[in-house]
């Protein structure tokens, strides 16, 4: 088949000799943008990860890489593609996830993940929560704050929360993010209005165990993986139990002693059991399709919370990188190149394209 792969890459690098690069220069590389925070391409793949799913696929398909930026509509739309793998994150907006998916859906071209609406979904925490409480998922009590006044009016237990409303791949979450008093919920909530100019989302801290879980597939042959166990203890010692931005990309590192991740988690059936059911119900309430990661932490009851779903989960190919999903894929028993591929099986499956 010939199968589009569509991405966005972290501006820091450039296609190697091995990729099938556009043919135009993309103002990515060639506009120089203001940072106003260190976190903005966080969620970006490396040129590593997007040569890895490049080559999966291209074991058993024609590859084409195609940049997310204004160019990416003209070339999906003139590829003649039987399907298009989208890892790509989006470039501006609340709703930046659901801007190539929607691409295709107007041209009618078939792809993996999730649609739109539920990509849109889930890049607003609040929503997201909204949902899980209607439909009696766990999550903790929470409140959309634009102002500290609003944070502090919503009679919400400390310790607290904070974290901007529409981010991933922990932006936005540090050591600082953890609040006690009202003084350090006024800096939190100013600082995520101010640096990333949107709402805070402001909710109970959960106190237990964390957990990350991977899920892949539809319906009956949807498969939930090994659950990978957030280890805090390894963390510095000033460092709260928090997967922080700096625990994420400056601690848990290549090369690192540090060692966060468990994976499978140590923990008994019952528990396996209760994660499992939230995790399958979660995929199926906010309609995720074809994989997803959700991640999963302990009430002071014990009991399993939904933080976050993240229906385009990171994959970076290096095992030395510690990422989730890959890591619960070879728990699993899946290498790289078998996951990448039982992703776009289960969407060929889904979409009666076999």
């Amino acid at each position: 088949m010939n199968v589009a792969l569509v991405f966005n890459q972290k501006r820091e690098s450039t296609f190697d000799d091995n990729t099938q690069s556009p043919s135009h220069s993309s103002p990515l590389n060639a506009v120089t943008v203001q940072e106003k925070v260190a976190d903005m391409y966080a969620e970006w793949d490396t040129l590593e990860t997007i040569n890895a799913v490049a080559r999966a696929l291209s074991l058993f398909h024609n590859v084409t890489l195609i940049e997310a930026d204004e160019f990416a509509y003209e070339r999906l739309r003139e590829g003649g593609f039987d399907i298009v793998f989208n890892i790509a994150e989006g470039m501006n907006g609340v709703s930046r996830e659901a801007q190539i998916p929607a691409m295709l859906e107007f041209l009618g071209l078939p792809y993996t993940g999730s649609d739109p609406l539920t990509l849109a979904t889930c890049l607003d925490k609040s929503r997201t929560k909204e949902i899980l409480s209607y439909h009696g998922i766990p999550t903790s009590r929470f409140v959309v704050a634009r102002s500290f006044e609003e944070a502090s009016e919503a009679s919400l237990r400390y310790p607290l929360f904070v974290k901007p409303l529409h981010e991933g791949s922990s932006k936005g979450i540090y050591n600082s993010s953890y609040v006690t008093t009202p003084e350090a919920l006024r800096q939190e909530v100013e600082r995520i209005l101010t640096n990333y100019e949107q709402p805070a989302l402001v909710e109970e801290y959960l106190p237990g165990r964390e957990f990350t879980v991977a899920l892949l597939g539809n319906g009956n042959e949807l498969k939930v993986f090994p659950p990978v166990e957030l280890n805090f203890s390894s963390l510095p010692s000033e460092a709260l139990p928090v997967y922080s931005y700096e625990a994420k990309w400056l601690w848990d590192t290549k090369n690192s002693p540090i060692e966060v991740f468990k994976c499978p988690a140590p923990i008994d059936d019952e528990l396996g059991r209760k994660i499992e059911n939230i995790c399958r119900k979660t995929f199926e309430v906010l309609k995720c399709r074809d994989w997803s990661r959700i991640d999963v932490r302990l009430d002071a009851d014990g009991d399993p919370n939904i933080l976050e779903i993240n229906p385009l989960p990171g994959i970076l190919p290096d095992p030395e990188e510690h990422s989730c999903f890959p890591m619960a894929s070879r728990a699993a028993g899946l290498n790289y190149d078998e996951m990448i591929n039982s992703v776009l099986n289960a969407a060929l499956r889904r979409l009666g394209l076999e």
